[in-house]
């Protein structure tokens, strides 16, 4: 693709929707929204606020992480704490849609209209890719972000438009674009992570005894696999239990799956070929984790999977 083209165009298309108005955009630290973020900030300036939400649901140290990347590229970002308000919504839900409609709502009708509100901002601007879109429409995976392509209209319901730079690109696209505009390797080059973050890591209720699970799984996995080079790896916490032994006595333990898959863009996965050394290393780390005693290493492509479980 045109990556100077497609930046200008973009650029162009963000100051004239907005104006004089002021805009908003939450960034996760992901590529989709920080990529968002650079091209809001290269077209609006000050008219810009940029806010990472705290949602108790991102990786260890996560939002004083990406607030100090954009620091060191001049670009300032509020660290918003909302970890009680996504927590209250998850409470007691276990379907997959009702956990990431609960997500949506609290996100939108709650924490960022409070944000709008405060700002006078008239305009939103989303990180949403084509895959996002695809998915959505499609009924395969309700993705946080889409709200217009649903019949939701912002304007109508939270009481601000919504612009979408990224819409016609897809993964590899948006990548590409990171780095013609020079962006640090670690936002270009990061794995995707989902809006919902850990909560679609989770099967089951989300509470902060699961989180904490799963955000340390994630980091063992994250760490050992950081040089498999593939597009995507991860831990998953099960819904179920399994009987297990520790120090001489039984223990009813959790499962944590991990998950490995090459990629271009999403649409389609392949499972990546991990060494056996690895996945012992890895099974011999995260079965350490108080509550755990197994490890499993999913196969299946995508599809008939989808990439995160919920």
């Amino acid at each position: 693709m045109d990556c100077k083209k497609f930046t200008e165009e973009q650029i162009a298309h963000i100051k004239k929707t907005v104006g004089e108005a002021k805009a908003i955009n939450a960034l996760s630290g992901g590529v989709d929204s920080s990529l968002v973020t650079v091209l809001g900030h290269r077209a609006l300036g000050g008219q810009l606020r940029t806010i990472f939400v705290d949602n108790a649901l991102m990786r260890e140290g996560e939002p004083e992480r990406v607030v100090k990347v954009f620091a060191e590229m001049g670009i300032d970002v509020e660290l918003v704490d909302a970890r009680e308000e996504f927590l209250s919504a998850l409470a007691g839900l276990t379907d997959p849609e009702k956990k990431r409609q609960a997500i949506t709502d609290t996100f939108y009708s709650k924490v960022f209209s409070r944000l709008v509100r405060e700002s006078n901002a008239k305009f939103l601007l989303h990180g949403t890719i084509l895959t996002d879109i695809e998915e959505t429409v499609a009924g395969i995976k309700r993705q946080h972000n889409i709200l217009a392509q649903i019949g939701i209209d912002p304007k109508e319901a939270y009481g601000y438009s919504v612009i979408e730079p990224l819409k016609t690109l897809r993964k590899d696209d948006v990548r590409e674009v990171t780095k013609f505009l020079k962006l640090p390797a670690e936002i270009s080059q990061r794995i995707p992570f989902p809006g919902p973050a850990l909560a679609t890591r989770i099967v089951g209720e989300v509470t902060l005894n699961r989180l904490e699970t799963v955000r340390t799984a994630t980091a063992i996995v994250e760490e050992e696999l950081a040089d498999s080079g593939a597009f995507q790896y991860m831990a998953v916490l099960l819904n179920d239990r399994a009987t297990g032994i520790r120090d001489n006595k039984r223990e009813f333990g959790q499962i944590i799956v991990v998950r490995c898959i090459e990629s271009v863009d999403a649409r389609t996965a392949t499972v990546t070929p991990l060494p056996w050394d690895k996945l012992n290393r890895i099974s011999e780390r995260i079965t350490k984790i108080k509550g755990v005693n197994r490890c499993l290493y999913d196969l299946t492509p995508k599809p008939p999977a989808t990439i995160e479980y919920v």
